[in-house]
């Protein structure tokens, strides 16, 4: 009874923000992301008698509250379907532990869900561990299906994502530039709907949601690139405007920020989004990566790394 997963986090490219219903972690409106090949969550699972309770490790630190409860609550929808009460053991390891906002939840839930299912010898159909995996993480859908995914926040009663294109459909590049914080980006989910721009969110996201279906339909890099900066701003307004005044973007998201805008004004076709956290993506066309990450170097991130596409949470 026991498996090991590998999954990758993801790049909101039309992000979520804010959760309809909190405890089935079911989002407001449809969601695009991307999965990042470079980074990825390593999660093994494994089912023991001899346990009195489920112990988990993540990064080599034990987890305890309410991130402990966010891993039972998938563990238990699992156990349940399996009629299985034994407790498990999960080691879990992040490629990268500096940056905030990166995505990891995503990945750290998909390869979670996978394993655990799989260590309990379950045959469960795409969406039902789909919605299953949501419940520790909402995105955690979109690193189960890899590639470009849209999440759905409701089709016929289910909360899943499917991927719209594989990763070698599309040759995008993304640098990652990893930035760390101590903000809790859950906050930032709780307080959408006191931004006096939130609906105007809701009033726009269907038309931009089609625009970046369009772009990965047509393989449009350029269009890909710059919708996701467009929403990254949107997104950051509305969690700047909300009760808490939030802002999770550090001085060195506006160093890279500035560095992409210069870049352009260059000629460099490179765009930046911002999910979540401080940590900045920088997508391009293949030509302008190796350029690109010699730049965000120079600015002194050394972590900063190149990224292709990544495909669907897989067992290894």
């Amino acid at each position: 009874m026991k498996a090991r997963a590998i999954a990758h986090p993801i790049q909101g490219l039309i992000k979520y923000h804010g959760l309809k219903d909190e405890t089935r972690r079911i989002p407001y409106h449809d969601s695009i992301s991307v999965c990042v090949k470079e980074l990825h969550t390593i999660t093994t699972v494994g089912f023991d008698h001899r346990l009195s309770d489920d112990l988990i490790i993540l990064n080599k630190n034990m987890v305890k509250g309410r991130e402990k409860e966010r891993v039972k609550i998938v563990l238990n929808s699992l156990r349940k379907i399996a009629k299985e009460s034994t407790y498990a053991r999960i080691v879990s390891e992040n490629s990268l532990i500096s940056g905030k906002g990166l995505g990891f939840s995503a990945s750290g839930f998909a390869a979670l869900g996978l394993a655990a299912s799989k260590a309990l010898d379950l045959d469960l159909d795409y969406v039902s561990l789909s919605e299953i995996v949501r419940l520790g993480a909402g995105s955690a859908t979109r690193s189960l299906a890899g590639g470009f995914a849209l999440w759905y926040a409701n089709k016929n009663g289910k909360s899943y994502a499917e991927q719209l294109a594989g990763p070698e459909d599309i040759d995008l590049k993304m640098i990652i530039v990893p930035i760390p914080s101590e903000l809790k980006t859950d906050e930032a989910h709780r307080e959408v709907t006191t931004s006096p721009l939130f609906q105007a969110r809701l009033q726009y996201i269907n038309s931009i949601l089609r625009e970046m279906r369009k772009a990965i339909k047509c393989k449009d890099i350029s269009v890909i690139g710059r919708l996701a900066e467009e929403d990254t701003l949107n997104l950051h307004a509305i969690t700047m405007t909300s009760q808490a005044h939030m802002v999770l973007w550090e001085p060195e998201t506006i160093q890279v920020i500035k560095e992409v805008t210069q870049l352009r004004k260059e000629g460099i076709l490179c765009w930046y989004s911002v999910d979540t956290g401080p940590s900045v993506f920088i997508n391009t066309y293949p030509e302008h990566a190796p350029y690109i990450l010699r730049r965000i170097r120079e600015l002194n991130f050394p972590q900063t790394v190149i990224s292709d596409v990544g495909d669907k949470v897989r067992v290894i």
